[in-house]
């Protein structure tokens, strides 16, 4: 959990999410805080995304703590880290 990914596929392509949950080998829930928010998560294949070296530590954390976190610290750390991916 935690760990910055990008989809590969589906109509979401090229989007950036944040792994808030695993489900069993094959799936996870992932969610950006704008359109797949974190009370209603999209489940993805995890052979359809790409993994990032990126870590959402401070929302990793939250999440294993209390399972708090709110829809603007996902999209906030996602829009900081997209900047820096693009330079």
């Amino acid at each position: 959990m935690g760990k910055v990914v990008h989809s590969k596929s589906g109509r979401d392509k090229g989007k950036y999410f944040i792994i808030i949950g695993i489900i069993d080998a094959e799936y996870v829930y992932i969610s950006d805080g704008d359109l797949r928010k974190i009370e209603k998560p999209k489940k993805k294949k995890l052979k359809h995304l790409g993994f990032t070296n990126l870590m959402a530590d401070e929302i990793r954390e939250a999440i294993l703590s209390d399972g708090r976190i709110s829809n603007s610290k996902i999209r906030k750390f996602l829009q900081v880290e997209d900047i820096i991916e693009e330079v």
